[in-house]
C-alpha cells in the first residue's frame, strides 16, 4: 500500500502518512528514506508504530528543519544539479547520477523520470514530535551518498541510538542493493521481542512483523511510498522487471504516431 503525499508541507506529507496506517493491520515498522526520514521522525509517535527504519535519511530533532539538519554538514553534489521553477525544487537529468549512480543507466532514467519536486522551503518547516526518542530505530548509512551526506546519516543514528549498517551505496541503497536492506531491517531481531510488537508475528522462519510501512521520497518514485508486508522481498531481478517494462512502455509511447493518445 502506497501513502502517496504532495511534497507541499510537512504536516500534510505527515498527515497523509498517517491516514494510511488505518489500512493496514497489527505493529507497523516505519520505513523512510531521505526526506522520509524527517516525515517518519513525526508520523512514528502514532502508537500504532513500533519500530522506525531510515534508509540514507535525514533525522532532524525537535530543535532542526530538514534544511537545518543539512546545513550542518557539507554540501552534497545534487545541490549543483537542481533548479527552481514554479515553486519547487527539481533535479536536472544530469544530477541523477549524484541521486542514483550505482543502477544501470535505463533504471536511473526511471528514477528521473518518476521522481517529484518538493515545494520550495518544504525542508525549512517543523513539526511537533520526535519518534525515534520512544521507538526502536535502525539507520542504513550509504557511504557513497552525494545526495544526503554519509557524516550527517551516521551523526543521526549515533544521536538516536539506531541499530546501524552501512553499505557502499548510492542514495538510493533500497534500489541498488535491496537484499541487503531487507536484512538489515529489524525483522529478526524484533522477532525476539514479540511483546514489544503486540505478539502479532508473521511465522515466516524468523518472525516478522506483520506489515512494514514503507515511506521515501525517490523509492522509486518522489512522493510516492510503498508499503509492503514485511514477508515481501525487493530483489534485484524484481527491479529490473519492472525498469525494463517501464522502460519499454516509454519508448512504445514515444513511438506511438502523432495525434495517438499512446494508449490505442
Amino acid at each position: 500500500m502506497a501513502a502517496q503525499y504532495g511534497l507541499d508541507t510537512l504536516k500534510g506529507d505527515v498527515d497523509a502518512t498517517i491516514r494510511t496506517f488505518g489500512r493496514v493491520s497489527g505493529p507497523i515498522v516505519l520505513v523512510g528514506h531521505s526526506y522520509g526520514g524527517t516525515v517518519i521522525t513525526h508520523a512514528g509517535v502514532d502508537p500504532r508504530v513500533a519500530a522506525l527504519v531510515y534508509i540514507a535519511a535525514l533525522g532532524p530533532d525537535e530543535t532542526e528543519t530538514s534544511q537545518g539538519q543539512q546545513d550542518k554538514f557539507p554540501k552534497t553534489d545534487v545541490f549543483k544539479y537542481v533548479e527552481v521553477a514554479d515553486g519547487r525544487v527539481w533535479m536536472r537529468p544530469d544530477g541523477v547520477a549524484c541521486f542514483a549512480g550505482d543502477l544501470s543507466p535505463e533504471e536511473q532514467g526511471v528514477v528521473y523520470a518518476t521522481h517529484f519536486a518538493p515545494a520550495l522551503d518544504l525542508f525549512t518547516q517543523k513539526h511537533d514530535g520526535i519518534a525515534w526518542r520512544s521507538k526502536p530505530s535502525w539507520s542504513i548509512v550509504a557511504t557513497e551518498d552525494r545526495t544526503v551526506h554519509p557524516d550527517l546519516e551516521r551523526f543521526a543514528a549515533k544521536r538516536m541510538g539506531a541499530t546501524t549498517v552501512e553499505l557502499k551505496s548510492s542514495h538510493v541503497p533500497m534500489l541498488s542493493h535491496p537484499k541487503q536492506v531487507n536484512s538489515a531491517t529489524p525483522a529478526a531481531e524484533l522477532g525476539t521481542r514479540g511483546g514489544d510488537l503486540g505478539g502479532e508475528l508473521s511465522p515466516l522462519g524468523s518472525a516478522t512483523p506483520r506489515r512494514t510501512v514503507f515511506r521515501g521520497v525517490g523509492f522509486p518514485m518522489d512522493g510516492g511510498a510503498i508499503f509492503w508486508p514485511a514477508k515481501s522481498v525487493i530483489t534485484p531481478i524484481a527491479w529490473r522487471k519492472l525498469t525494463q517494462r517501464l522502460t519499454q512502455s516509454h519508448i512504445a509511447l514515444e513511438e506511438k504516431p502523432e495525434g495517438s493518445t499512446g494508449y490505442d
